[in-house]
């Protein structure tokens, strides 16, 4: 019998890895045990304690983690989360922001300084609205439980500070203590219906299907990470495991569109399909270095601008080589 090297991959529930969870794609020469986690759960465990030999990860904290002398990871360019995050800032009615120029010199509640939506935000906000980093104070700690850290040492010169351990940014935004809030969950005080919390653009689709159709980025959020002893110790499982999270979401696209009976409880998602493909492109969730260079490399730029890495990393260096070109026939 052939022997299959066992690997645990923890990750997210998506239609683009349920072929993986479900074993309808097995990556060549890999029995693969498919943790099925919580974004958060799985970052901290990978982060903290190496519990995992290939995680989803942050593509914020893969990036930060290039700084440290053993490049503890190894990403694979397979984006599990990708989001346009105009619908993730979210502002307290009394603080005066009617527009995005409005939030210059205002308290920003971040449940953590590095996150990578987070990152989007700022570079976006900077890039698109004249809302430098440095005009805003910012504020980090649980969103809606209280005394949430930093999974990693952050070293930046913008103005970041906890909250009191005891406070929870959704509650101090509802009460007016932080004037917005910018994160990838919406918070529970926007759910309150009183009014008191309100996204700061009123139609976040709009803002980033305009926002898509002049840049043409949408925003990476996540890669999948290989612990580097791992990844040292049999280096041709980078290519078997591309190869496999590939099909895998080959075959969610191809299901996507299947007219016959509705995957989703969505009444029209046949043609929500249909117009994400007019405005993005048929592959607009695409894998590998040369389709997404344009986006890497605008995060990255971000990344460093926002003291968040040492110096400003290339695309290239994120990934492993073997995933970066393939053989022809």
């Amino acid at each position: 019998m052939t022997r299959r090297l066992p690997l645990t991959l923890a990750c997210g529930d998506y239609d683009r890895t349920r072929a993986l969870l479900e074993g309808d794609v097995r990556p060549d020469g890999i029995d693969l045990t498919y943790l099925r986690l919580p974004v958060e759960e799985t970052f901290f465990r990978m982060l903290r304690h190496r519990e995992f030999d290939i995680a989803e990860m942050s593509l914020s904290t893969y990036a930060a983690s290039l700084d440290h002398a053993d490049r503890p990871f190894v990403a694979l360019p397979v984006f599990t989360s990708r989001m346009f995050r105009h619908g993730g800032i979210f502002v307290n009615d009394s603080s005066g922001i009617q527009k995005p120029r409005d939030l210059r010199g205002k308290r920003v509640g971040n449940a953590e300084f590095q996150l990578t939506a987070n990152v989007w935000i700022r570079g976006i906000l900077a890039d698109e609205y004249e809302v430098p980093v440095d005009s805003v104070t910012y504020l980090t700690g649980g969103q809606e439980t209280p005394g949430r850290i930093e999974k990693g040492a952050i070293n930046t010169a913008f103005d970041v500070t906890a909250i009191p351990p005891d406070r929870t940014l959704a509650d101090m935004l509802h009460t007016g203590e932080i004037d917005a809030f910018y994160g990838p969950r919406i918070p529970t005080s926007f759910y309150r219906g009183d009014g008191r919390v309100r996204r700061l653009f009123t139609d976040p689709m709009a803002a980033e299907k305009e926002y898509f159709a002049r840049t043409r980025i949408f925003p990476i959020m996540h890669v999948v990470a290989l612990r580097r002893d791992v990844y040292e110790a049999d280096r041709w499982i980078a290519q078997s495991l591309y190869k496999a999270f590939t099909r895998a979401k080959d075959m969610a696209n191809e299901a996507f569109l299947d007219a016959s009976a509705l995957r989703f409880m969505s009444p029209w998602l046949i043609q929500h399909a249909e117009a994400d493909r007019a405005l993005l492109g048929d592959d607009f969730w695409s894998y590998g270095l040369d389709a997404n260079r344009r986006v890497l490399d605008t995060f990255l730029a971000y990344h460093h601008a926002q003291g968040l890495s040492l110096r400003r990393l290339t695309p290239e260096e994120l990934f492993a080589p073997e995933t970066l070109e393939s053989f022809v026939i």
